[in-house]
């Protein structure tokens, strides 16, 4: 299932050598791997009751058509889901790392090293037509072990139990997974561009999530909440609100059918999922599994581009056939050409706490800035009520509706209201702060939302829709 079948040991070779250090040995693996390989291949090695810390590097005729992700599982298992024996994952960013009791490499869980048979995880992302030849270093070394790793995760207390409007960025990655960001840059950059909180959000692996609490400042702004990029070869996925750790599986493909098992995972301690950068063009991060079973759709990833382009028309195609997923937009930054917190999703919450945004995100009580200069406020009122973004106002068939939409911070764009049926009003947005109305009634509309654009087309903010429902 999802490629999880090992690489056949007749292409391996295995042969010890020399160590120049006492208490140390060495061991070298040498394969091949074919084009026709499956997504996983599993080299194992056994460790023996007095090896206290394990050294693994890796080198591979690489090249743009060879690309080799790396990672481990210790005795407790590899098969599907096995969080026990997941042990980190570095994908292609690093050609070395290490693990013992006491501290491991970025990605990679500290904890007990175990005798027994561990498996090097190899993933060929690309094989040329020669395949890929592969050496993988392991040093044994023996001594004390360490004190036991101690986790800091950040807290989940609320920071405030008060409802309001609050700014966050969805997708972040550090040094973690294939960031050059570290924790004090990404929080450093959420202060500096308005945030509240963000979302940890690593390729594959959750280490981070275990040392956010070192990074965080006294009034603990931003709040951090964890989660992970679920990075499989069909898609990427964010899972939101993850415990401290916790690791979500990623070696499987639509056709394996256990999408839903992994996703309830996420359910379980009250997260969400998010299809990531569904048009994203490089192998294996457009999204092919379907949206059914999401809670979100990133609709807009970094700068706005042609993907966010295809990832919206797709979004409102879906809202006009019935289909309503909250969108959402995110910096995914991972270097400092990257700004964190453009875009950024603002939520409408009723306190600033993982489980309050969570609930927010999941409702569609948000939309999308390009910055934190940008505000934007979309209210639905009748003579029976009012509604807010991600809301439903329920009225009478032909009873007057009236839509109002206020901006900050978009002066010399245009926003354009948008329905089931199309485009319905396009307004100049002529100065810093301004106020415009729409009218319709629940019988020519089933939802209204708000694009504001630049004269080039470029986004500027992206409001989720307000729904009209007849009584």
């Amino acid at each position: 299932m999802g490629g999880l079948g090992a690489l056949s040991l007749a292409t391996v070779t295995v042969e010890e050598v020399t160590a120049s250090k006492p208490k140390e040995r060495k061991k070298r693996i040498k394969g091949h791997i074919e084009p026709d390989t499956p997504n996983w291949v599993y080299v194992p090695f056994d460790v023996s009751d007095d090896v206290t810390e394990l050294h693994i590097s890796y080198d591979y005729n690489k090249s743009q058509k060879n690309l080799l992700d790396i990672g481990i599982f210790d005795p407790s298992g590899y098969d599907l889901g096995n969080a026990d024996g997941f042990r980190g994952w570095s994908g292609g960013e690093r050609t070395e790392f290490m693990l013992s009791r006491s501290e491991a490499t970025p990605g990679y869980y500290p904890g007990e090293i175990k005798a027994g048979t561990w498996n090097v995880i190899i993933g060929p992302y690309r094989v040329g037509a020669g395949g890929i030849d592969y050496t993988i270093e392991i040093t044994f070394r023996e001594g004390e072990p360490g004190p036991t790793f101690e986790p800091t995760p950040a807290s989940n207390d609320p920071l405030t139990d008060t409802a309001g409007w609050f700014r966050g960025d969805l997708h972040l990655h550090t040094v973690h997974s294939d960031g050059d960001y570290t924790p004090e840059d990404i929080i450093e950059g959420a202060r500096d561009n308005g945030l509240d909180f963000i979302v940890s959000t690593e390729h594959s692996t959750t280490t981070a999530s275990l040392v956010w609490g070192k990074y965080t400042s006294s009034d603990r702004r931003p709040l951090i909440i964890d989660g992970e990029e679920v990075t499989t070869r069909a898609g990427h996925y964010n899972a939101i609100g993850l415990d401290p750790g916790q690791w979500i599986d990623w070696r499987y493909q639509p056709e394996d059918g256990v999408l839903d098992q992994f996703i309830e995972d996420v359910h379980d301690v009250g997260g969400i999922t998010v299809a990531n950068h569904p048009f994203c063009p490089y192998k294996g991060c457009d999204w092919r599994f379907t949206y059914e079973l999401m809670d979100a759709i990133e609709v807009w990833n970094g700068p706005w581009s042609w993907e966010d382009e295809a990832a919206v028309q797709t979004w409102d195609r879906m809202l006009r056939e019935g289909q309503a997923l909250p969108a959402v937009g995110a910096s995914d930054a991972h270097d400092p050409g990257d700004v964190v917190g453009r875009p950024q999703t603002v939520v409408r919450a009723d306190r600033l706490g993982p489980d309050g945004i969570i609930t927010a995100l999941a409702d569609g009580h948000a939309y999308i800035a390009e910055s934190d200069d940008v505000t934007v406020t979309l209210t639905a009122e009748s003579n029976v009520g009012e509604a807010s973004i991600g809301e439903t106002l329920e009225t009478r068939l032909e009873t007057p509706v009236e839509i109002t939409l206020e901006v900050t911070g978009a002066s010399g764009a245009e926003a354009t209201f948008h329905t089931q049926e199309s485009i319905m009003k396009i307004v100049p947005i002529e100065s810093k702060q301004q106020k415009t109305t729409y009218n319709t009634n629940a019988k020519a509309t089933d939802f209204v939302r708000v694009e504001i654009r630049k004269q080039n087309r470029d986004m500027v903010a992206l409001t989720n829709p307000i729904f009209l429902k007849l009584l």
